[in-house]
C-alpha cells in the first residue's frame, strides 16, 4: 500500500505529510483545522503578537482535552469494574 503525499496548512505554514489513507487524511485536515480555528480565535481575543504564543496555546488546549478524557475514562472504567465487582458478589451471595 503507497501512502498519501498531503499537505496541511497551520498558522500560515505549509506540512508535507505522508498518510496511510483516506481516513488517515481526513483526521489530518480536520485536526489542522481544529487548530486553525483556536489560533484565529487567541488572536482576536487576547493580545498576542508571536505566532509561538497561540501555538503554544493551542497545545496546550488540545492536549489538556486529551488528558482531561483520559482521567474521565479511567475514573468511568474504574466505578464499571466496581459495580462488576458488586453484582459477582450479589449472584455469588444467592447462588450459595
Amino acid at each position: 500500500m503507497s501512502k498519501l503525499k498531503i499537505n496541511i496548512v497551520i498558522a500560515g505554514r505549509t506540512y508535507p505529510l505522508s498518510v496511510n489513507n483516506t481516513k488517515e487524511e481526513e483526521g489530518m485536515r480536520k485536526a489542522a483545522n481544529a487548530i486553525n480555528k483556536l489560533i484565529s480565535m487567541y488572536e482576536q481575543n487576547y493580545a498576542v503578537s508571536d505566532k509561538q504564543d497561540v501555538l503554544a496555546m493551542s497545545a496546550l488546549q488540545f492536549a489538556s482535552k486529551l488528558e482531561i478524557l483520559s482521567l474521565v475514562k479511567n475514573d468511568t472504567k474504574k466505578e464499571e469494574i466496581k459495580k462488576l465487582n458488586e453484582l459477582t458478589q450479589l449472584v455469588s451471595a444467592h447462588l450459595e
